[in-house]
């Protein structure tokens, strides 16, 4: 999760090795959470983006990699990405096995042993129920016209 789901997915869409993403929400209470009820900040969701890739052509690692490195100085700052503010809004690494947890600890030491030591705020934590967003959230930015083409280099513009 990174916040507004939108320029995370575009991100991930451009990696070779990344065969398909999903935008939608989890780690909330509410089942098949709407994006009204997501947004209001009020069922527990953040906004997440699904990532299925071949293993054989980009690594977990670099993905995570990838997701923080957007977040910039965001990963220290708790419930915000940008002006987007509320836990609806909060970065997370949701691993699906222990290996994954691994390498994502591994790169949140990192990232904490930067910048003066300061604590990041993204959690990390076993994925849960991941419910899939409306249709007219997947691939936004795309569809309004931003290159998804693999390796494009074009700066990502969030707009809504």
């Amino acid at each position: 999760a990174l916040g507004c789901f939108w320029g995370g997915e575009l991100a991930y869409q451009r990696v070779p090795g990344v065969i398909s993403t999903r935008v939608g929400y989890t780690q909330g209470d509410t089942l098949n959470p709407t994006y009204k009820q997501v947004s209001s900040g009020n069922s527990g969701h953040t906004e997440a983006i699904q990532v299925i890739y071949d293993p054989s052509k980009v690594t977990y690692k670099s993905l995570v990699q990838l997701g923080l490195n957007r977040l910039g100085d965001n990963i220290y700052i708790l419930n915000q990405v940008g002006n987007d503010r509320g836990t609806q809004y909060r970065h997370g690494i949701y691993y699906h096995n222990n290996m994954q947890r691994k390498i994502a600890e591994e790169i949140l030491l990192e990232y904490g042993s930067r910048n003066d030591k300061r604590e990041v705020m993204t959690e990390l934590k076993a994925a849960s129920s991941f419910y899939i967003a409306e249709e007219y959230h997947q691939q936004y930015l795309m569809k309004g016209g931003q290159s998804a083409k693999k390796d494009a280099e074009e700066t990502i513009r969030c707009y809504g």
